[in-house]
């Protein structure tokens, strides 16, 4: 895994997630390598991905819904043994994919999710629901994709605990609504409480998020803080040429101290500069008057959709 920053491992104790050594397969299909991770007490982790890089299998993993090859997990300070009972009471999931009664209505679902909780959970999710203008009322085969995830949100987000874990808990919301979920995740977050949260949408997490993990192939292939990566991004240069071959040949012609990193994926080159200036790379690019010149020159990443893409070579979505 490649961390951004050294950080001090804190003991398992109270609003902490922990997996040492955790693996799954299906069949012929590694889920999830062998991975490490330590998630603080408080604040936002946001998961980001391409589509099957082992989120959400981390995630159920962690709540035990399914058992892993391998490693142990400690959630709140407890290590989740078996099916995860002896840890439910200390999170709440809400699931990327869900199944819904479509005769019953959003009231007595929310009374189904919170089966086993305290009547001021209940209460709270009402007032959520409501707030977010879900006709509670009405059967379940009446709402939208977009009103089942709310319904789900507002169950996950009522109960009083340290942890809550939500994969793609805003998939198929328009807008206005992510909005309001974004900002009830940060009212809580305020609180005390531990959220990791799934996303396909970049501006969501970057928006939401203190810390950002980067999966890919169930792995951690980076561990960093927002405002680390957006720094990182400040000194991106993103070079493109017509043919593959001007990439490396430029290069090998910059100074191995001038950058942190380089990546060349065929026609293009990225460097990550040692400082946020990038004017004696380009001088050296208008030098090199035997190189063709290159089609577009672009320093620095504005989204985080380019900064997943010119960071670590992966589409995002």
């Amino acid at each position: 895994m490649q961390t951004e920053e050294s950080t001090t491992l804190a003991p398992p104790g109270p609003g902490t997630i922990r997996v040492r050594g955790l693996s799954k397969a299906f069949g012929s299909n590694q889920a999830l390598a062998p991975l490490d991770l330590d998630i603080p007490s408080g604040g936002i982790v946001g998961l980001i991905g391409p589509n099957g890089s082992g989120k959400s299998t981390l995630m159920r993993n962690l709540i035990g819904l399914i058992r892993p090859d391998s490693g142990s997990i400690w959630i709140d300070g407890r290590e989740l043994k078996g099916d995860g009972r002896n840890v439910r009471e200390r999170l709440t999931y809400a699931p990327g994919e869900m199944g819904v009664y479509r005769e019953m209505r959003g009231c007595d679902h929310l009374n189904w999710f919170l089966r086993g909780r305290d009547k001021e959970a209940l209460e709270r999710a009402r007032e959520l629901a409501t707030g977010f203008g879900l006709p509670l009322e009405r059967r379940m085969g009446s709402y939208s994709h977009g009103m089942k995830r709310q319904l789900v949100f507002a169950a996950a987000m009522a109960p009083q605990v340290p942890i809550r874990i939500l994969d793609e808990i805003t998939e198929g919301l328009d807008p206005s609504r992510r909005t309001d979920v974004t900002e009830t995740l940060r009212r809580d977050a305020e609180t005390g409480t531990t959220i990791l949260l799934s996303s396909h949408h970049f501006g969501e997490v970057d928006r939401v998020c203190d810390r950002i993990l980067f999966m890919r192939q169930g792995q951690v292939i980076a561990d960093t803080k927002a405002a680390v990566i957006h720094d990182r991004a400040a000194r991106l240069l993103r070079i493109t040429w017509e043919s593959e071959g001007p990439a490396q040949s430029f290069l090998d012609r910059v100074a191995s101290g001038s950058y942190d990193q380089a990546r060349v994926n065929g026609n293009e080159l990225v460097l990550e500069l040692a400082q946020a200036d990038p004017r004696a790379t380009l001088a050296l690019l208008q030098e090199s008057t035997d190189l063709p010149a290159p089609l577009q020159v672009q320093f620095g990443a504005s989204t985080l959709k380019a900064i997943y893409r010119d960071l670590y070579g992966v589409e995002g979505t």
